[in-house]
């Protein structure tokens, strides 16, 4: 029988932090779900009120203290991850993606002793097993997992769907939904987290954007099958292929002080633990488009800086070359005193496509900005030398593109504009403004392979047809 011929199914989209908000708060995939005849209730855990917000229908999860002994065990976890895929790979990628260990206090000497010894002894799938079990049985002995428990049991959703696989706080929720006989999905929410071993909370079915996140789910998570994944493509790009929320060229540069008639760059700033001599690569940048201009050339920067990022690292550079940088800052919002409590909004959406819209190209640190801007056929610079600030104790950008996730480039040499020293940054601007480049091909290959190729703007489309199945 049909599960539209009795009343609606109940699923639940579980909010742990704010990540999930662009793409299952901010896009259509809420009415898309609704008019596929589901009943939709927002699970959240986050300070960003959707009812107040969005008017979404909301449950909060109150309680969010997790129990302390959680984000040890999690650390010795991922370690033992990332130690198992050097074994069974001999690539010595896995352990550059280690978090430091701290040795400053009695507290986290204790701490890091403990995730030490895990990755040393512990580093076979039995004992990755056991850890898991001790961080669930520590997760469903606090209040916490009481209080989402019987707010399911109240409630009764037919599927549990979490919007990302990394947080702790998705684990009590989870386990609760799993312990209740609630089926349980969880979307797998960047294009990098699977090779970093960044999957906290097991569920009963997984959706990932592409034929690669699959295999790499396979390979990284044996224990998972074929039939508990669906391939989807992501909601995070469909915003790009919404014509009705572009704006002309006029209202663009009205609204944030632009020149119609200048062809703008935009540099995407990354954070302090990717990039942390950011600020250095704008400057570089700035002074490649000072060089351009006095060739006689119309060309200024957008700065778009990346949303949690409060250090003022950039602000000498800002002030030097404000002749050609124009800052439009992300239209995120404080919600509390944290750097997790800066949530997305809406509205940013519109902004980052009217930027990609609006700017002939962007230059940008490794990150997934490259597919934003190739969905609207616009091509990156990835600067990849090291600048001359950098010492002891600062991580070398160059280690970002060693990363696996690099290697789905279709040719790492023509994927994108590769700025090797700091005059190339000049000379790939030119030559992008000139026409005698041209990576945007090869990029949209590459968008193809991270993502689902076959119509990217219907993700949301997809992930409510496998939400269907699952119930059915």
């Amino acid at each position: 029988m049909s599960i539209y011929n009795s009343k609606k199914p109940k699923v639940f989209i579980l909010f742990p932090d704010g990540v999930g908000l662009r793409n299952f708060a901010f896009t259509l995939f809420k009415e898309i779900g609704e008019q596929q005849g589901f009943d939709i209730t927002y699970w959240n855990n986050t300070v960003f009120s959707l009812e107040k917000e969005l008017g979404y229908p909301e449950i909060k999860i109150e309680s969010t203290r997790i129990h302390p002994k959680t984000p040890v065990i999690n650390h010795a976890r991922k370690r033992v991850e990332l130690s198992l895929s050097r074994k069974r790979t001999k690539d010595k990628v896995y352990p550059t993606y280690r978090f430091p260990l701290r040795w400053n206090s009695i507290k986290n000497i204790a701490k890091s002793s403990f995730v030490k010894f895990h990755e040393t002894f512990s580093a076979t799938p039995k004992g990755w097993k056991c850890l898991m079990d001790d961080m669930n049985a520590a997760e469903r002995s606090t209040q916490r997992y009481q209080e989402v428990k019987a707010q399911l049991e109240e409630h009764r959703p037919n599927l549990v769907f979490c919007t990302t696989q990394r947080a702790t706080q998705a684990i009590a929720p989870i386990l609760a939904a799993k312990d209740l006989g609630i089926k349980t999905a969880c979307w797998i929410y960047s294009w990098d987290n699977l090779p970093k071993g960044m999957t906290t909370i097991e569920t009963d079915y997984y959706f990932v954007w592409s034929d690669l996140m699959k295999s790499q789910l396979l390979e990284y998570y044996p224990k998972t099958r074929e039939k508990q994944i669906f391939v989807t493509g992501t909601p995070q790009f469909e915003p790009h292929y919404d014509a009705s929320i572009l704006l002309s060229r006029k209202r663009f540069c009205e609204g944030h002080g632009l020149n119609e008639d200048t062809k703008y760059i935009c540099f995407s700033g990354d954070d302090q633990t990717t990039s942390p001599l950011d600020q250095y690569y704008l400057e570089d940048t700035a002074i490649a488009i000072r060089k351009l201009r006095e060739e006689g050339r119309d060309v200024a920067i957008i700065y778009r800086k990346v949303p949690i990022d409060f250090s003022g690292r950039y602000d000498k550079v800002l002030e030097e070359y404000k002749d050609v940088i124009t800052p439009i800052d992300p239209l995120w919002k404080p919600m509390g005193s944290q750097w997790n409590q800066i949530m997305p909004t809406k509205e940013d959406f519109t902004l980052l496509v009217n930027t990609c819209h609006h700017s002939e190209l962007v230059v940008n640190i490794c990150s997934s900005m490259v597919f934003d801007f190739v969905a609207h056929g616009k091509p990156t610079i990835y600067p990849n030398y090291e600048q001359p600030q950098l010492k002891k104790g600062i991580r070398d950008i160059g280690q970002n593109y060693k990363y696996v996730h690099f290697r789905s480039m279709p040719d790492y040499d023509t994927s994108v504009i590769w700025a090797m020293n700091k005059s190339e940054i000049y000379d790939g601007i030119k030559g992008l403004l000139d026409g005698d480049l041209d990576p945007v091909p090869i990029t949209k290959k590459w968008y193809g392979i991270v993502n689902k190729p076959e119509s990217p703007e219907k993700a949301s489309e997809r992930i409510w047809d496998g939400i269907k199945r699952i119930i059915k």
